[in-house]
């Protein structure tokens, strides 16, 4: 039997335009805010890295966030601040989830690059969703009056506990770090759970967990500064 192959022309079709009609067929199937995001995210902005913003991993954490947040202090906030913000994945989780109530959040990132591809893939948020290119250190949290701070990258920050200084006192919040010490950009890992406990001090403590990954381990506190 003669076997066939695809002809050149086929083989040369721009994946971008295949990914396309898959997301929009997800998001017509499914009803998912997110996933139409995501089908505009990719015919709009072709360069984005939307392989490594959704992969299984990074999917993983987001998700074990959104539903521990809720177990923890329900689905109903104010306006959430959400630092290394990147394309914004967590904050169309949050919005696509029935289970919240969010009046608003901002996604504040130092890479001017993200800004467009978050707010493409949060468009249906509309004003609820700002995205916002700023240096997290810089930023005046007393003013932003935030319900909750979310920062899902404390592995990047090389002294957590002085960051924390500049939330006010009794700021809610929800962090990340873990223990990937041979990721070279990984300035400040944590061994364990308890050394993240005992690195970030916080003045309560709502949850603490552990997400065991291929290659390490995630660790979550929910709490106040």
């Amino acid at each position: 039997m003669m076997k066939t192959t695809r002809t050149d022309e086929a083989n040369t079709t721009d994946w971008h335009e295949s990914a396309f009609d898959v997301a929009r067929g997800l998001s017509a199937y499914t009803g998912s805010s997110l996933i139409a995001g995501l089908a505009e995210v990719i015919a709009r902005h072709p360069q984005a890295d939307v392989g490594n913003a959704f992969n299984h991993k990074q999917v993983a954490c987001k998700v074990w966030a959104r539903d521990s947040l809720f177990d923890s202090l329900g689905g109903t906030f104010g306006r959430i601040v959400l630092l290394g913000g990147w394309y914004g994945v967590l904050a169309g989780m949050l919005f696509d989830d029935a289970r919240f109530s969010i009046e608003r959040i901002d996604s504040v990132d130092i890479d001017e690059s993200v800004a467009d591809v978050a707010r493409t893939l949060n468009a249906c948020a509309g004003a609820r969703f700002q995205a916002l290119t700023q240096d997290m250190y810089a930023l005046d949290y007393a003013g932003l009056h935030a319900d909750l701070v979310i920062n899902t990258s404390c592995e990047h920050i090389a002294n957590l506990r002085a960051w924390l200084s500049l939330l006010p006192a009794g700021t809610r919040v929800l962090l990340q770090s873990n223990d990937y010490f041979s990721e070279p950009t990984h300035i400040n890992c944590v061994p364990s759970l308890e050394a993240f406990v005992a690195q970030a001090g916080l003045s309560q403590l709502d949850y603490s967990g552990a997400l065991p990954m291929k290659k390490y381990t995630r660790f979550m506190l929910i709490g106040k500064v």
